[in-house]
């Protein structure tokens, strides 16, 4: 099945709940969503060097050590 299908699915059983039983639907949906989003956070944060790079980056972005793209590549 996919992910249109799913939708449709899913919106289908929704227009067929309770208001009680939506607000659960709705607790869960948003359980799924801030579990998925940790999950992408503990992958980012096992990275191996990305915090070091990203503090790298956060001091060039003090120090106004960047470059405008545009001033390297006059053709894009």
């Amino acid at each position: 099945m996919n992910t249109t299908a799913i939708r449709s699915q899913i919106q289908s059983y929704v227009e067929q709940l309770s208001a009680e039983k939506l607000t659960v639907a709705l607790d869960f949906l948003a359980y799924l969503v801030e579990r998925e989003s940790n999950e992408a956070t503990t992958e980012l944060l096992s990275m191996p060097g990305l915090l070091a790079e990203l503090e790298q980056i956060e001091n060039h972005l003090e120090t106004d050590e960047l470059v405008d793209w545009r001033d390297i590549r006059h053709d894009v």
